[in-house]
């Protein structure tokens, strides 16, 4: 006995040393290297049948299954239902060669709009389109064309259901963790083991047994087959546990039979009672109500098993909840037949579609029989959606209604964004009750709602979270149908595997606004100047749809200062306004919101100023006394300013600091506030405040409170809360008030202070330093240059240079560098000024250039991704731009996302074509068919070149500009389709 559980001198030999080969999987003359996991390889004398010839068996068998097993590379191109769009990897396997059906998860597949192509054993590529989904269990099924792979013979795997056994040896051929091929072994273990549970608002596949095995597998392994030594397929990898080694394989029974009515051309029927069934041992079931002569008859047909099948979650209005099934019932037969097994389940529920069943249960000891209609499980699986407003909706799906045991009905939020953009946090798992004052319970309702509502409407609307019933939310929301244009109804064609779309209607215009009456009420204070400032304070905010500039697309709000009630002028922080590629409103008392346009933008101080016409409000706004005087460290002053609730609050305070800031830059570079002098206030009011202003005992406005955006920390965006002196705006809001354009020139650096000891250790001269002790009134500092962007000027500052004087004027503050402000066409631009600097420890005379900083005005989109040409935060944060055209966003489930165009990329070359500018970059991807190769030359943000081949999909990712018209202040949008023709 002894002899016969050793293996001998020799075989253990052999074995050790297949072990230490770099094993190879010769396919069709192609050699490539396969990793097998250290249990495939582990040698254990003590079991007799892992010998040598077990191995070399092995290897002949995976030699053989790798040439079935293909990689996918995927992207759901859009939200739908609880499915996020994604771009990702993972494995399937042919299951017919002649047809080109190649077997996957669900979860690959996806419920929604699919792209994806499929790479063979030998490297060849091919593109795959869906023609199968199951609604419940976790396999799809993808289609390519046979005769397109030239250089290998396609060969197919078998399935065989009935071979999964317990204690079987397995493999799992698959992309495991993105690799090309990697080969995992294990013994499978349990044969009816519960679907796994992945969590809330997600797919979970239920009503089925899964197999279970410790294989190891992680991501990119989904899809793979799960293969006995034999080479047949006998199970299907699903999914694994992420606190152990323990694979679930789904079994491969209701697979083969929608394999073969796809073979056959026969519709695949799929059945429901809208009943969510456990596997239960019989310890449990008895403890239900199962009686002990049932549990006897069950254990006598079903030697094998553990227990019986337990109604764990009936739906609402379902059939089964029509039935009279009740939670805790047990199953015991279903048209006669006794059922132990969910596979029992399933058969009998696919024929029945349409037809009556009955089913016996036992409730507390007795047999009740119900008899029930099966419903069509494809019915209550949506194959459409909507997009609208920038969100996209289709009707609640049973894999959602399921978890919480509600009717299949309901419209769905697969993405709640843009103008139903509820909560930040949370995108998925919201239900619409009504819009407009009118119920929405299906899609085609909500459709005929959303036809009536003009453009830029404010409409209630009613809804909840599937995970809390018992919270009803009631909000408005603006309707925004002209930068998210879209209003598509898309339908699920799985003939092409596209999803087809119509487009619903053209937008209502808006509703022209009438006059309507706003009352303030005064700051509770015994001084009636600071009372009454509450009539020159508004709140702006704004609907952004396009990250332009880097920056998110978001809605924001905080409060602005009215500059002039006759004319409508207000300014606010440009964290709330960072573009003009938006829409602006000005909200006055609290009572009226009227539409504003952006008048002007500062490219480095923080603020913008937008107009509103006070025609359409009726209201005592006040135009406020703005002081001329700037402030000081110990000036004794009042702040006003709106907590993040926006409540009105007052207190008294002193400056307590007046220093020089630049705002850190952020890792992809976006607007930030440069070259400014920070006010700081002591007053504990102020840090819950994220705008207001400061005032003297006057009602004088002294400065402004604003929040200024930082640089992104842990997925939080970092802010900062600082005055700004009024004084630093007095120019632009002189221009303005005259009915001119202001236009500010800079000098295109980035400036800092040095104390008088780091200037004498810089080498500044001894009579420069007397001069500043003299000279400054403030605090004791030179400026000094921090960081050059990058411009096309000879003669440039460099980093380190210490600035002694600007046209012959000692600089002894931040605002001196700040710019020159003039109105447009006053003065020839640009101007240039001469800067006395110490560099290398010496005096040295420059005549630098001042810049005009152009807000972006125009942008591509193309495969996915926003195109512009860089921005002045890109030129702020590089030495070197590349001659190309800079990415500043791409959409997550993307063509761009797909194959490697990434934020901060500068796309330089099309087709080896030169694209210096949009211009030339949109001649030429307009020359590009759709669903065609084209070869793309680009730069990473370090200058680092690579090449990259990109498929255009134009159905989903059609190519689009969007440029400003200058005389009018619109933005116009044109799509463009694969032959270069133009439409508006």
């Amino acid at each position: 006995m002894e002899t016969k559980r050793r293996l001998s001198a020799v075989a253990l030999e052999s074995a050790q040393a297949i072990k230490k080969q770099n094993i190879a999987v010769e396919s069709n003359g192609a050699v490539d290297d396969v990793e097998y996991s250290d249990a495939d390889m582990a040698i254990d004398p003590a079991v007799p049948y892992r010998s040598s010839e077990n191995y070399l068996k092995w290897q002949n068998t995976i030699s053989n299954v790798v040439k079935s097993v293909v990689s996918i590379h995927f992207a759901q191109v859009a939200p739908f239902d609880c499915d996020p769009a994604l771009v990702s990897e993972a494995t399937g396997f042919v299951v017919d060669a002649d047809l080109g059906i190649i077997l996957t998860n669900r979860h690959v597949v996806g419920p929604g709009p699919f792209t994806g192509y499929v790479v063979f054993d030998n490297h060849e590529e091919c593109d795959v389109i869906p023609i199968y989904r199951d609604p419940v269990h976790d396999f799809g099924f993808l289609k390519f064309d046979p005769k397109k792979i030239k250089y290998t013979r396609i060969q197919a795997l078998q399935l065989k259901p009935s071979l999964a056994k317990v204690g079987s040896e397995i493999r799992v051929v698959g992309n495991d963790a993105g690799e090309k091929l990697s080969i995992l072994a294990g013994f499978i273990s349990r044969l009816d083991r519960n679907a796994p549970d992945y969590g809330d608002l997600t797919y979970n596949d239920f009503n089925t047994e899964y197999i279970q095995a410790a294989a190891s597998a992680s991501g990119g392994s989904s899809g793979s087959p799960v293969v006995n030594i034999d080479g047949y397929a006998v199970a299907l990898q699903a999914g694994g546990s992420t606190e152990a080694s323990t694979d679930f394989f789904l079994p491969l029974n209701r697979i083969l039979r929608a394999l073969q009515c796809l073979q056959q051309g026969r519709k695949i029927t799929r059945g429901t009672i809208q009943v969510q069934w456990l596997l239960k041992p019989y310890d449990e079931c008895r403890r239900l109500g199962l009686t002990p002569e049932s549990e006897s008859r069950a254990r006598e047909l079903f030697p094998e098993n553990i227990g019986l099948l337990v109604a764990e979650t009936i739906l609402r209005e379902g059939p089964g909840d029509l039935a009279g099934i009740k939670e805790g019932d047990t199953l015991i037969s279903i048209n006669g037949t006794d059922i132990s097994t969910f596979i029992q389940v399933d058969d009998i529920f696919d024929e029945s579609v349409g037809k009556e069943v009955t089913i016996v249960i036992q409730r507390g000891g007795v047999n009740h029989t119900v008899i029930t209609t099966i419903q069509n499980l494809h019915d209550i699986s949506p194959a459409r959606y909507v997009e609208a407003c920038g969100a996209t909706f289709n009707n609640l799906s049973y894999q959602m209604a399921r978890c919480y045991a509600l009717p299949v009905k309901g419209v769905f939020l697969s993405s709640a964004t843009g103008s139903f953009n509820f909560d930040n946090k949370e995108k998925v798992g919201w239900v619409l009750d009504s819009i407009n004052n009118v119920d929405v319970p299906d899609l085609d309702t909500f459709i005929d709602v959303m036809k009536t509502i003009p453009d830029c409407s404010r409409v209630t609307v009613r809804y909840h979270h599937l995970t809390d019933h018992h919270s009803p939310h009631v909000t408005s929301i603006y309707i925004d149908r002209h930068w998210c244009s879209e209003f598509r109804l898309y339908v699920r064609n799985d003939t092409t595997g596209l999803w087809d779309y119509t487009t619903l209607g053209d937008p209502i215009p808006p509703v022209p606004l009438q006059p309507q009456s706003a009352r303030f009420i005064d700051i509770p204070s015994e001084n009636p100047k600071l009372a009454k400032l509450s009539h020159s304070l508004c709140m702006v905010s704004t609907v952004a749809a396009i990250p332009l500039d880097s920056l998110s697309s978001d809605t924001l709000k905080t409060s602005g200062l009215i500059l002039d009630a006759d004319n409508g002028y207000v300014i606010v922080s440009r964290r709330a306004v960072p573009h003009d590629c938006l829409d602006c409103f000005v909200t006055i008392a609290d009572s009226v919101i009227v539409p504003a346009s952006v008048e002007f933008l500062h490219p480095t101080q923080n603020y913008a100023i937008v107009k509103y016409d006070p025609a359409l409000v009726k209201a005592d706004t006040i135009t406020p006394k703005l002081s001329s005087t700037r402030m000081k460290r110990g000036d004794k002053a009042q702040f006003i300013g709106f907590t993040h609730n926006n409540r009105l609050v007052t207190a008294e305070t002193t400056v307590t600091d007046i220093s020089s800031v630049s705002i850190p830059s952020n890792i992809i570079p976006r607007y930030r506030a440069t070259n400014l002098e920070a006010i700081s206030i002591d007053c504990s009011i102020s840090t819950r405040c994220n705008s207001g202003i400061i005032t003297n005992a006057d009602g004088e406005v002294r400065a402004l409170w604003l929040s200024f955006l930082g640089e992104r920390q842990e997925n939080k965006e970092k802010v900062y809360l600082m005055g700004l002196d009024i004084a630093d705006c007095k120019n632009v809001i002189d221009i303005l008030k005259q009915g001119k354009k202001p236009v500010v020139n800079i000098v295109d650096a980035g400036f800092g202070s040095i104390s008088i000891l780091n200037a004498r250790i810089r080498a500044v001269p001894e009579d420069w330093i007397t001069r500043m002790e003299a000279e400054s009134q403030n605090r004791l500092q030179f400026m000094t240059v921090s960081r050059v962007s990058c411009t096309t000027e000879p003669v440039k500052l460099q980093t380190g240079d210490v600035i002694l004087s600007v046209n012959d004027k000692l600089v002894t503050e931040m605002d001196q560098l700040s710019g020159i402000v003039t109105a447009a066409g006053d003065v020839q631009q640009p101007q240039t000024l001469k800067f006395k600097v110490v560099r290398d420890g010496k005096v040295m005379d420059l005549d630098i250039t001042t810049v005009h900083v152009d807000e972006t005005d125009a942008i591509v989109i193309f495969a996915g991704c926003i195109l512009q040409m860089p921005h002045h935060a890109v030129r702020q944060a590089m030495t070197d731009i590349p001659k190309g055209v800079y990415c500043t966003f791409r959409g997550e489930s993307s063509p761009a996302t797909q194959y490697g165009i990434s934020s901060t990329n500068f796309i330089t070359h099309i087709n080896e074509v030169e694209t210096p500018d949009l211009e030339t970059f949109l001649t030429e991807i307009k020359k590009i068919p759709d669903n065609s190769y084209c070869k793309i030359r680009l730069m990473t943000f370090d200058n680092v070149p690579f090449a990259i081949s990109l498929k255009t999909n134009y159905h989903y990712f059609p190519t689009a500009s969007l440029i400003k018209n200058h005389s009018s202040g619109k933005w116009i949008e044109s799509e463009y389709n694969a032959t270069g023709e133009k439409k508006d």
